[in-house]
C-alpha cells in the first residue's frame, strides 16, 4: 500500500465516520439540542488537534505529502475558522 492509497482510505473512513455521526445527531435532534454548541466546540478542537498532531507525526517521519490531501488539509483549517468566526459572531448576537 502506498502512501496515496493510505490517505485515501484514512479520508473515506473519515467522511464515513462524520456522515455515521450526522446521522445519529439526526436521529437524536431534540435530546441533543441543549448539547448542541458544547458537542460542537469539543468536535471542533479534537478535530483540530487531531488534524495538527497528524501532520506533525508525519513531518517527523518524513512522510511524502500528496496534492490532494495537501488541499483537503488546509480547506478544513479554514473552514474550522469559519466556523469559529460564526459561533463567535452568533454568540454575540444572542
Amino acid at each position: 500500500m502506498n502512501a496515496s492509497h493510505f490517505k485515501r482510505a484514512e479520508l473515506t473512513s473519515s467522511i464515513g465516520a462524520a456522515i455515521l455521526g450526522g446521522g445519529v445527531a439526526l436521529l437524536f435532534a431534540e435530546a441533543l439540542a441543549h448539547f448542541a454548541m458544547t458537542i460542537l466546540l469539543v468536535g471542533i478542537f479534537v478535530h483540530a488537534w487531531g488534524m495538527y498532531d497528524k501532520r506533525r507525526v508525519e513531518r517527523e517521519f518524513g512522510a511524502r505529502r500528496i496534492w490532494w490531501a495537501e488541499a483537503l488539509y488546509w480547506i478544513c483549517w479554514v473552514a474550522i475558522a469559519a466556523l469559529a468566526v460564526y459561533i463567535f459572531v452568533t454568540l454575540e448576537v444572542t
